[in-house]
């Protein structure tokens, strides 16, 4: 399904989402759809000068360069509670399951690296073993894309990962802007869904639209770009260069503050703790909350041995994760070439300039 959208209708289209249930579910029909809940619909938004996914309040920015944080929280929040527990003497623990709140989110203005994070997280949390609080988040969350008509950041480098500034991966609608309006595209059936919510909203592509579209993308795709030399060959080169001393001497100024991962839209590490509010009679909550690889006591052992005990071996850890370890598990880059990690470090460590250094300086 293709349609053009005036975009002084986006906010027509955020409001039939959010009033009317036609916009089903992954698995769900349209006779389940009318006893669901609504559609949450989150856009970008402009909040003491950071943009963040925030809930739509009737009116939808999509003028925005890339949010700070990326939209896997939506499925993967920062702190989720898996259960409750209380020991009262004399009888047996009482857990109680704390299953995610059954809520559809709508999340719009999705960048295309964004995107591509998503099929990434879904095969972490999906592969072998399925993580059900994950999987019941995820059911629920369409991502409506916007493609970067030029770089959002002078540190993309979407390109040289196999990704592309029009990429539809991961997305259930994508939206190009063509100016006083967008092309819209729907990629799923949830797509389609949440389109035919839009009604008569839409209009039908011309073929000066569809031209004018394929000229965007293509000077999209064009626009100048940040560069790994050679992707393909970084996994075996990574591993080549495992014990290099350049890690240590990229890693020297590395702080710790694990801002480049918490940022990144495929790191998904996190801790499990049980959370004491009472010792008498004991209760309390089993979380789980995001974990880092760069953190000192990432790795630390109850013996007090950590095997990644300095800044090098957590560098090389962060990167080799993303261009060997889940290449050679999955056939693909964990990186989606966003550039967060690169922008936001305070220290300026970046992850194109390590890359490419390790890998032209094997042995």
């Amino acid at each position: 399904m293709e349609k053009i959208l005036d975009k002084k209708q986006i906010d027509g289209w955020v409001a039939a989402l959010t009033e009317h249930p036609q916009g089903v579910g992954r698995g769900c029909n349209a006779a389940e759809a009318a006893t669901t809940t609504l559609w949450e619909v989150h856009t970008p938004a402009l909040d003491e000068g950071i943009w963040t996914y925030q809930p739509a309040n009737g009116t939808a920015r999509l003028d925005h360069p890339n949010t700070k944080q990326s939209p896997k929280e939506f499925a993967f929040p920062q702190r989720e509670i898996f259960f409750s527990f209380e020991q009262i003497k004399g009888e047996a623990p009482r857990l109680t399951q704390i299953v995610p709140k059954e809520q559809r989110h709508a999340v719009f203005g999705v960048r295309p690296c964004d995107g591509r994070g998503v099929p990434r997280m879904d095969k972490v949390f999906t592969d072998h073993i399925e993580d059900k609080y994950y999987t019941s988040r995820r059911k629920n969350i369409a991502y409506v894309g916007l493609a970067c008509n030029k770089p959002p950041s002078p540190n993309c480098f979407c390109l040289s990962v196999g990704g592309s500034p029009v990429s539809s991966d991961g997305l259930d609608v994508q939206m190009t802007d063509l100016g006083d309006r967008y092309f819209v595209k729907a990629i799923t059936e949830t797509g389609k869904a949440m389109m035919a919510a839009g009604g008569k909203l839409f209009a039908d592509p011309s073929a000066a639209d569809q031209k004018l579209l394929k000229k965007t993308h293509d000077d999209a795709v064009a626009y100048p770009q940040r560069k790994i030399n050679d992707p393909d060959g970084a996994p075996a080169k990574l591993r080549a260069n495992f014990d290099s001393p350049l890690w240590q001497e990229m890693a020297q100024a590395c702080i710790g503050c694990g801002i480049c991962t918490f940022l990144c839209p495929t790191c998904h590490c996190f801790d499990i703790n049980d959370e004491v509010h009472n010792k008498a009679p004991l209760s309390g909550q089993r979380v789980r909350t995001w974990d880092n690889c760069q953190f000192p006591d990432f790795t630390m052992h109850s013996s007090g041995h950590n095997p990644r005990e300095g800044t090098g071996a957590r560098l090389r850890q962060r990167v080799n994760h993303k261009f060997q370890y889940f290449h050679e598990n999955f056939g693909m880059h964990q990186c989606t070439g966003c550039g967060r990690c690169v922008s936001e470090c305070p220290v300026g460590i970046d992850i194109v300039t390590v890359v490419n250094k390790v890998t032209e300086h094997v042995g």
